[in-house]
């Protein structure tokens, strides 16, 4: 009887799928990793253990969540793309990532080939506050005093190389009002600050931000996405207060380490898409101001690409460059 052979693709196929079978079988062995890379409290902070409890209870393996802040989020970063490939250890990602690749000339990895997109958690709106007890009550009133007196004004951000950051550059290119930045480790101490006049004002994410607008202690001026938000509608946006080309908004959302097998990364999609289309989730994130997303992996790399281009653009044109 003739002898069969399989032809060498095929083989490797077979065995690639057989790999992935298996990998997918044994994931997950032990507790699974979800790094901030902020501190506890932020927006980032908050979606990821909102993610992280009930995806505990999908799985059936404990998922924590470890804070490493630093560098505009770019050290919890670098120390997932290092991790081993096998889907014990992800990142609760942010649009600020996609800033990061233009700012930071010695990145240890790159946003866009060391990562594998899982989903898209939320899209969370900008908003720009100051304390109540400022001056300010219109964006046209810090614009004239930011015109008026260089650098006398300042905002803070999560740190250099972030969203607010980046609006932040913008606002003032666009406006021609010259304001101090002054970059935190996270939305925690930024909003301290805010507080506590040690800073003028921010266009942090509304969630570290709005128990304190409800409260009377920061005012909100405007929000900085290209509609208003439903958690803040009588608030206008940037557009609608006379800044024509501001539309930024930040999203979260959860990666893991690029050479994670693909079957990995599939079941992951599918558990973390169940846990943010659920009622209780999305109630969750109406309260903080947030829009559950959901998407799939091919969409979150397509919109990280775009990001990423699109604030190579605005770093160009903002000068703007970090070590």
């Amino acid at each position: 009887m003739a002898r069969k052979f399989t032809p060498p693709l095929l083989a490797a196929a077979v065995l690639c799928g057989m790999a992935g079978l298996a990998a997918a079988q044994s994931w997950p062995g032990k507790t699974v990793t979800i790094v901030v890379p902020f501190p506890a409290g932020g927006t980032t902070d908050v979606l990821a253990r909102a993610v992280s409890t009930r995806l505990s209870a999908a799985i059936g393996q404990p998922v924590v969540v470890d804070n490493r802040p630093g560098a505009g989020a770019t050290l919890g970063a670098a120390l997932v793309a290092k991790a081993p490939a096998d889907g014990h250890t992800l990142l609760m990602g942010a649009v600020h990532h996609t800033v990061a690749t233009s700012v930071y000339k010695n990145l240890q990895y790159s946003f866009e080939k060391d990562f594998a997109p899982i989903a898209t958690v939320a899209m969370v709106p900008n908003v720009l506050v100051v304390s109540a007890k400022a001056p300010y009550n219109s964006v046209n009133d810090l614009v004239a005093a930011g015109r008026a007196a260089a650098e006398k004004l300042s905002y803070g951000s999560n740190g250099n190389g972030t969203a607010q950051h980046m609006i932040g550059t913008q606002f003032q290119i666009e406006t021609g009002a010259k304001i101090l930045h002054v970059p935190y480790k996270g939305s925690a101490p930024l909003t301290t600050d805010l507080l506590g006049g040690q800073v003028d004002m921010s266009f942090d994410t509304i969630t570290p931000v709005l128990p304190f607008i409800k409260e009377g202690k920061l005012k909100a001026l405007a929000v900085t996405t290209a509609k208003r938000s439903s958690t803040l509608p009588n608030v206008p946006t940037l557009q609608e207060a006379g800044i024509p080309h501001i539309a930024i908004g930040t999203w979260f959302g959860l990666l893991a380490p690029a050479a994670t097998p693909k079957s990995v990364v599939a079941r992951l999609n599918t558990e973390v898409v169940r846990i943010i289309q659920s009622p209780e989730f999305a109630k969750q994130m109406q309260d903080i101001g947030a829009e559950p997303v959901g998407n799939q992996p091919e969409e979150m790399a397509r919109q990280i690409k775009e990001e990423t281009e699109k604030f190579a653009q605005l770093v160009k044109a903002g000068k703007v460059t970090l070590d």
